[in-house]
């Protein structure tokens, strides 16, 4: 494959890490992605907040909808609300396995709720749609972490639609 320009791309894995690694200037604050993975890297809690906005603004421009999934442990009593960082591992590398390249992932509140955004959505996605993606992520999350954590696995997908005239907060 090649870009518009004739230049040939790089390989598949080359362009997952040029899409989706995010320097502190590039997003205007003082953060860096804090978990790599053999795919990626999961972004800290303001770099993966600024990107949503970002997005999120770009998808209303377009009509376009965009889907947000959070991925958290429900807490036990007594315990603490944090996800263990092998957990958090593990579930990132699933959610690498399982998203596009132009979608990205990171902590949507550090250490506590991981998240995806899946990006270029359709116009009108369906609540269909949203409930199986959130099924087929929860079954392959509670495939690939330790069975005392996915019994407390909670997947939550939200559809964010087109903000009016476009702007965001």
């Amino acid at each position: 494959m090649t870009h518009n320009n004739g230049t040939p791309l790089p390989a598949r894995s080359d362009r997952r890490e040029n899409i989706v690694t995010v320097s502190p200037e590039s997003v205007g604050c003082s953060c860096a992605a804090v978990t790599a993975g053999s795919t990626g890297h999961a972004h800290n809690e303001e770099a993966f907040r600024y990107l949503l906005t970002v997005e999120r603004k770009r998808a209303s421009r377009a009509r376009r909808s965009l889907l947000l999934l959070l991925v958290n442990l429900r807490k036990q009593p007594g315990g603490s609300p944090r996800i263990p960082r092998d957990v958090a591992e593990s579930i990132f590398s699933s959610l690498w396995g399982n998203v596009r390249e132009v979608d990205f992932i990171g902590w949507f509140r550090e250490e506590r709720i991981a998240g995806a955004v899946l990006t270029q959505g359709a116009y009108q996605l369906e609540s269909e749609v949203a409930r199986r993606v959130g099924q087929r992520l929860a079954d392959t999350l509670r495939d690939c972490i330790p069975a005392e954590s996915a019994c407390r696995l909670h997947v939550r997908v939200w559809q964010l639609p087109p903000i009016p005239n476009g702007s965001a907060s």
